[in-house]
């Protein structure tokens, strides 16, 4: 480095290289280390929402076991609970109120929320559209004319207190196979299979309208609840089939949350990385089915659960399947119990169905999401 007297310093052209290099190498480091803290931050938010999640849920589902005609304060209920589990039971009464009757219609919120969500999730990734839920396919009107012909002409596949429940499972799973059938007579696009479950859906709500029309008051009244969502006439019996297909649909799903990722990307690309398209929908379709199905026959049909969940989810989580899953399963549970609760107590002693109160509160919330992302709803 030379200097003359009254100019700045003149640096040789190895020093400015040196110094430069060292800059960029500072500058390479401290972006690497922001973009390693904004992704540890972003997967934080990720467990962050679902332990909220499970913490909301479980702190309504201990206070809506309190609420009914007769109140009780968190402490008696498990203290009834455990006496139950014990067999040590002081007040029959009482613990036929909590376990008998209060306890199940939570399981089953709980179960039903998060396999609907779980549906929807799946539906949405692998029909490529927004507005998909578990009902796409027409599972809900091929289980509503299952149910209808067993409340009013008495037609049933089986007998027994689970005859409508087996009627609606069965005659649930005919539009899904229909679809399966129109899939493999032409290529098995999102759009083929859409357009199939809404063909199939108004046959089927044609045919359980005119059922309707010769239904005296006491069966429509009967088809009329079934058709609303409700998770109050579920006892503990109902809840083992529940359970374990919900279970199994859910970890099927995690399972393949990687190569659902895949699908969501569109057929070219997905079948550009190696991914048997038709096959993934198919089995997709298959799983979301089963799920849906074994869920609605014991509740009807609740909306809204499959397709609000996966849109909060997304706006926390993201487009991971990985993580959109769980997140979305245990947003649903937290929503459907938090509708049940508020169906028993908003006109009370009046009970509101689950599935009303869904709708009232779906409705607006899929609004103001589709208002806050403006032109898109999908990401």
């Amino acid at each position: 480095m030379e200097t003359e007297r009254g100019n700045p310093p003149v640096i040789s052209g190895k020093v400015r290289n040196a110094v430069t290099d060292w800059f960029v190498r500072q500058t390479s480091e401290e972006e690497l280390e922001e973009s390693f803290e904004d992704y540890r931050k972003y997967q934080m938010r990720k467990w962050l929402f679902i332990a909220a999640c499970i913490i909301v849920t479980a702190v309504v589902a201990a206070y809506a076991v309190t609420v009914g005609a007769y109140d009780l304060s968190i402490s008696e209920v498990y203290a009834i609970i455990w006496d139950h589990i014990t067999g040590n039971i002081h007040d029959a009464d009482m613990d036929y109120i909590v376990i008998t009757l209060r306890s199940p219609r939570i399981a089953v919120a709980i179960i039903a929320g998060m396999g609907l969500a779980v549906a929807g999730v799946v539906m949405q990734s692998t029909l490529l559209n927004p507005l998909a839920d578990p009902y796409t396919t027409g599972i809900s009107s091929g289980a509503s004319f299952g149910a209808t012909l067993a409340m009013i002409l008495g037609f049933t596949l089986a007998h027994g207190p689970y005859a409508i429940v087996v009627n609606a499972f069965v005659f649930s799973l005919i539009p899904m196979f229909t679809i399966l059938g129109v899939a493999r007579l032409k290529q098995a696009s999102p759009t083929t299979m859409i357009m199939a479950g809404i063909a199939v859906m108004y046959i089927f709500n044609a045919c359980t309208t005119v059922m309707m029309l010769w239904a005296d008051p006491n069966d429509m009244d009967a088809v009329y609840e079934w058709q609303v969502g409700s998770v109050s006439k579920n006892k503990w019996d109902a809840i083992p089939i529940m359970l374990v297909v919900t279970v199994v649909g859910i970890i099927v799903m995690q399972l393949l949350s990687r190569k659902l990722n895949v699908l969501s990307t569109g057929d070219d690309s997905a079948r550009s990385l190696g991914l048997n398209v038709h096959q993934m929908r198919t089995l997709n379709l298959l799983v979301v089915s089963f799920m849906t199905a074994a869920i609605v026959s014991f509740t009807g049909m609740i909306g809204f659960v499959g397709l609000v969940a996966p849109h909060i989810s997304r706006l926390f989580i993201g487009p991971d399947n990985r993580f959109l899953i769980p997140a979305s399963a245990v947003l649903g549970a937290a929503l459907l119990v938090c509708a049940d609760l508020l169906g028993r107590t908003v006109i009370y002693p009046s009970v509101l169905p689950v599935g009303v109160i869904m709708s009232f509160l779906g409705g607006p919330i899929f609004l103001w999401l589709m208002l806050r992302k403006k032109s898109r709803i999908w990401s």
